[in-house]
């Protein structure tokens, strides 16, 4: 951006703050508002597509070589050797993090206390009651703002209108409808990064709709780790497991859809959103929560391990990433190169 001076350097610090604070893959939201910028609503949807095609292919690609009906064993190696990585990546985002979001609130002692709250309400929901983990977070958020006392108080009659919208149990809409509405919620409600969601699409993609199996989903994950773009492209692979290359060009537009509509309809109001009490004092509550969240995701991914042999490949994951310090890319791939080995060795896979 400095190199061709399509945009300084306050702005571009500003946007990537802004859309810190707004739901949904932020590296996404960030690529729209560069091109938003520097040519208006028709440049920020260029832009955001020649962001988001490239790893959207390459996912689709792949999604019909790990979920094809008879893949052979190497495949299936590959495939469990990565997912077995996946709870550790899911502790490492969180810890990512941490450092920024204490440091907040290192100035006083009751938010540090609440932060910590926050944080394993947000762990615990994440462990034990996906399906319902944005409710979980929003008040958390709300609970916060309340505490500060800042901005108009929350009525009871919005709280009744909130609630129910986000507690409609999926299992009452069908077909279509129900990839849309897990797709949705992926993209409009992934507060501070994609993993955050990760419960609530493995119990809709699993357990509601049995569109995958446990295995499946980690394989998911990892292929929205290891391909460019944002890890909220795994709902690809959710839609192709559900309606093929159809269901995951659907779900994709599903998920994406929010973010380009923050960024057309917000891009003009990103310094009020920036300095508005109210959203800082949401994020304030919820912030700590998606941490906790992002690392509770650990235990329903680790939980959905079916062989042995997996256990190792994890812990020697966690090893690389938080002793060894390497990049998430590289332990995925050897990982998937472990499960390879082992499949080529007669292992159950």
């Amino acid at each position: 951006m400095e190199d061709r001076d399509w945009i300084d350097s306050k702005e571009f610090e500003d946007g990537i703050a802004a859309t810190n604070l707004l739901p949904g893959p932020a590296s996404t939201q960030l690529a729209i508002f560069c091109a938003w910028r520097l040519r208006g609503a028709v440049g920020a949807i260029i832009g955001g597509l020649c962001f988001i095609i490239p790893g959207l292919a390459l996912i689709i690609a792949l999604s019909t070589v790990f979920l094809a009906r008879h893949p052979p064993d190497w495949v299936l190696g590959a495939a469990a050797g990565a997912g077995a990585a996946v709870p550790a990546v899911a502790v490492n985002a969180a810890s990512g993090l941490i450092p920024a979001s204490w440091k907040r609130v290192a100035h006083e002692h009751a938010q540090q206390v609440r932060w910590v709250i926050y944080a394993f309400v947000g762990g615990a929901s994440a462990a034990s009651v996906g399906a319902y983990l944005v409710l979980v977070l929003i008040v958390c958020g709300v609970i916060e703002i309340l505490i500060r006392k800042q901005g108009p108080p929350v009525s009871r009659s919005s709280a009744r209108a909130i609630i129910p919208v986000l507690a409609v149990h999926t299992g009452m809409i069908g077909g279509l409808g129900a990839l849309a509405w897990v797709a949705f919620k992926v993209g409009a409600l992934s507060y501070g990064g994609g993993f955050v969601i990760v419960p609530l699409m493995q119990h809709d993609a699993v357990v509601t709709y049995h569109w995958m199996s446990s295995a499946q989903f980690l394989n998911a994950v990892a292929l929205g780790q290891v391909t460019p773009g944002p890890v909220v492209q795994t709902v690809a692979v959710v839609g192709y497991a559900a309606r093929g290359v159809g269901g995951a060009l659907f779900a994709a537009a599903i998920v994406f859809a929010p973010s380009f509509l923050f960024i057309l309809l917000g891009g003009p109001r990103f310094d009020q959103i920036r300095a508005n009490t109210v959203i800082q004092s949401f994020l304030a509550g919820a912030g700590p929560a998606v941490i906790g969240a992002i690392a509770g995701s650990a235990i329903p991914l680790g939980l959905a391990l079916q062989h042995g042999w997996q256990i190792p490949v994890l812990a020697g994951a966690t090893l690389w990433l938080f002793v060894i310090r390497r990049g998430v890319v590289s332990g995925l791939l050897a990982a998937g190169g472990t499960g390879v080995a082992l499949a080529l060795a007669g292992v159950s896979v």
